[in-house]
């Protein structure tokens, strides 16, 4: 009887864990779809839309004037994408120097006409209306 016991607790932690493992796929695909969205309007050239189009958090940092220039300076140079694909990504709810909520930190290998291999990381952050905006990007 204690051994069913166990093994009925066991079964019933493994398809807890299996639950919240989907859940946390769906969500990272669905912040992966956000991404590419997102990363569609800097490949063209809509650097203003992408700042419109990322989370408050982002805006808040970094106003639509810097982001352009920035954006410019870094990424312009590196001409046009040639591949981009998903190496990882990682769902959290806490990140370093950024409030507490719910992250998809997605690093993409990625090929420019003038930069062979890249990665660039984006990170989405689940907004209240339900929709993954972005809320970082970094290139190297």
């Amino acid at each position: 009887m204690h051994r069913i016991i166990i093994a009925t607790f066991f079964i019933m932690v493994l398809l807890s864990f299996g639950a919240v493992m989907a859940q946390t796929t769906d969500k990272e695909k669905s912040a992966v779809v956000a991404a590419e969205k997102w990363l569609t309007l800097i490949d063209e050239g809509k650097s203003a839309e992408s700042w419109e189009q990322a989370a408050k958090y982002f805006r808040s940092a970094v106003n639509k004037e810097q982001w352009e220039k920035t954006l410019a300076a870094v990424r312009n140079p590196l001409g046009k994408l040639i591949t981009r694909k998903v190496k990882i990504k990682s769902y959290n709810t806490s990140l370093p120097g950024a409030p507490d909520g719910e992250y998809v930190v997605i690093q993409f290998e990625s090929s420019f006409e003038n930069k062979k291999s890249a990665i660039e990381t984006v990170t989405p952050m689940l907004q209240k209306d339900g929709n993954w905006r972005v809320s970082g990007y970094y290139i190297k």
